[in-house]
């Protein structure tokens, strides 16, 4: 912006950020405004003409229109931010923002030695239900387990989808029994309540595994390990489902 005749514009240029930085104006009156951004830039009183003061003005509300654009840019970012850590069908994590507070987490224990475990749930019969009630109940199915998961769980947890019908969650600053105890407890809740879809009850079941983290450990040895784990609860489910 050119300032008409007056002194040379570079300091006024420099001074603009300082203003951006002083807040919204609390004066009563823009001529005070004005008199008081003035005084920021440096400029002397005897150096106010009409066309200075309209210059000035016209800076006041950039400035506005600059920072008023940057808070909104800023929640956009923040939103896009929530919107690439979060899963597409569920109110839970991604596996990419999962993995990366699994890692987080685990160097924290590791550093601190603290206990710190990972319970890697399965949906059984995920497919049956797709089959024969049709995916959305599938969705409804996977709905209902974030929710009780990221309903039982502390706000120091996280919980993650890891794709298709595999969840996670990540119990930081427990030890095997207490992750354990909370792994039954968490089951339970699952399975406790069929879900209500059109009229008929589907049961829920799921599988789950358990590991707690060791130094030296990588997120990927830690899934695969909790994966493992699950896979032989998944088995010896089936094994006395057949009996």
């Amino acid at each position: 912006m050119k300032v008409g005749d007056t002194k040379p514009t570079a300091p006024v240029r420099r001074s603009v950020a300082r203003y951006a930085q002083i807040g919204e104006a609390t004066a009563p009156t823009p001529a005070r405004e004005i008199a008081d951004t003035a005084s920021i830039l440096g400029i002397p009183d005897a150096e106010l003409t009409d066309k200075v003061r309209s210059a000035i003005l016209q800076l006041m509300e950039e400035v506005e229109t600059l920072r008023r654009e940057l808070d909104q840019s800023r929640q956009r970012i923040s939103y896009l931010e929530q919107l690439a850590d979060q899963d597409a069908l569920a109110p839970v994590a991604n596996r990419r923002a999962f993995v990366r507070e699994l890692s987080r987490i685990m160097a924290f224990a590791e550093r601190y030695n603290t206990d710190s475990s990972l319970i890697y749930f399965d949906v059984n019969g995920l497919k049956p239900i797709n089959d024969t009630y049709g995916h959305p109940a599938g969705d409804a199915t996977l709905m209902r387990i974030a929710d009780v998961l990221v309903e039982n769980v502390r706000e120091s947890d996280v919980v993650g989808r890891l794709g298709g019908d595999e969840f996670a969650v990540i119990l930081s600053q427990a030890d095997t029994d207490t992750a354990s105890e909370k792994a039954v407890s968490l089951v339970e809740k699952i399975e406790e309540q069929p879900l209500d879809w059109n009229g008929e009850e589907i049961p829920i079941q799921v599988s789950y595994g358990l590991y707690t983290f060791r130094g030296g450990d990588t997120a990927g040895d830690a899934l695969a390990a909790a994966d493992r784990a699950m896979y032989e609860h998944k088995m010896a489910h089936k094994k006395a489902s057949s009996r």
